[in-house]
């Protein structure tokens, strides 16, 4: 078993097609065009999403800018009852399961609880501890595994995740079991403010694959027909019974870890500018340019788009209700415990303190 170290590409940096030729680029040409338009929306509600915190409206945002290219490959080549499994970032993912944007933002305003219409598009709710979904993923492989059903479970995680121990179970367990469960790391280069050289010895995150008994493959991660390609073959792979694979999408991470993050403090403004030619949109825009793709029609019908998302999406989350805190503490037992009753008790005392 053996991993290329060089990333799967089958769109180079200036938008002309590689000399790869073990994954196909055949796509239909609406949905070419399709793959750009969500890469785009992705881009314009993440900056919304940021705006939105900036002005208070949002607890929180863990913008995904430079890795659009890296989530919307990879979703959109699976089947609507694959499950998946995020965690924190995956914008360009929900769009692509049509999950509407104002839930993801009531999910970070903290106004909605249990991420329920998440689970009706087959997407668990997101998961800010790192790493604890990818046990999540392969316990639902196994079931779907031991059901027969043909699913396929993909557990989204970061480069710094593959450091946690949850995450070696959750490996460790697919590859002894056989599970039809990806694994697909968004190696975006910083952990925070930890580099990935920090996180593994390996010569990369993909060859840690062979330790688990499974293929390990690495993908161009600014390149969005390669991560379809490759997420598209693992998923094939599982679904006939082949068991997991673990996917290293190489991309960048262009604005901070959150918006509670300075990046300047820990990375150069030449490796941000580095990245920043290697931008996946400019680089999709260029080979639909070639292939004859690209219209003013098509350019105008995304930014027509993006405006009105970005404002539906404004108009959803400012003034959002608060949740009612009384299901902080009513929503796990049927009967709530007297630790619980005091606990609500003393929220009660300080909010009507605070007021």
């Amino acid at each position: 078993m053996t991993v290329d170290l060089q990333p799967v590409q089958l769109v180079g940096p200036d938008g002309k097609p590689t000399a790869e030729d073990r994954y196909s680029r055949d796509l239909p040409a609406e949905t070419l065009c399709w793959l750009y338009e969500m890469m785009v929306l992705t881009r314009e509600l993440d900056a919304e999403f940021v705006n939105l915190q900036r002005q208070g409206e949002l607890a929180l945002f863990t913008p995904c800018r430079g890795q659009e290219a890296a989530q919307v490959g990879a979703a959109a080549c699976l089947r609507t009852t694959d499950w998946l499994f995020p965690q924190y970032r995956e914008l360009g993912v929900y769009l692509v399961r049509a999950i509407p944007p104002a839930h993801v933002g009531a999910a970070w305003r903290g106004t909605w609880h249990g991420g329920l219409e998440f689970t009706t598009k087959c997407c668990a709710p997101m998961s800010v501890p790192v790493g604890t979904q990818t046990l999540h993923a392969v316990g639902a492989a196994m079931a779907a595994q031991r059901l027969g059903e043909d699913s396929v479970t993909v557990a989204f995680c970061g480069d710094g995740a593959t450091s946690e121990g949850d995450v070696h179970e959750a490996l460790n367990f697919a590859g002894v079991f056989g599970v039809p469960c990806v694994f697909y790391v968004q190696n975006n280069q910083w952990a925070i403010s930890t580099p990935v050289q920090k996180q593994t010895a390996a010569i990369s995150l993909a060859h840690r694959a062979i330790g688990y008994g499974m293929p390990g493959v690495r993908v161009d991660g600014n390149d969005v027909l390669a991560c379809y390609a490759v997420m598209a073959e693992a998923a094939a792979r599982a679904r006939a019974g082949g068991g997991p694979t673990l996917i290293e999408a190489v991309t960048y991470r262009q604005g901070p870890h959150t918006t509670a993050d300075d990046p300047t403090r820990y990375r150069s403004q030449q490796e941000l500018d580095h990245w920043l030619a290697l931008d996946p949109i400019p680089r999709f825009q260029r080979y639909l340019q070639g292939q004859g793709l690209w219209s003013q029609g098509l350019r105008e019908g995304v930014v027509d788009r993006s405006a009105r998302q970005r404002a539906e999406l404004r108009d959803a989350v400012v003034g959002m209700p608060d949740m009612d805190l009384d299901e902080l503490f009513t929503a796990v037992y049927a009967d709530i415990t007297p630790d619980l009753q005091a606990q609500r008790r003393q929220l009660r005392a300080e909010l009507a303190h605070t007021d």
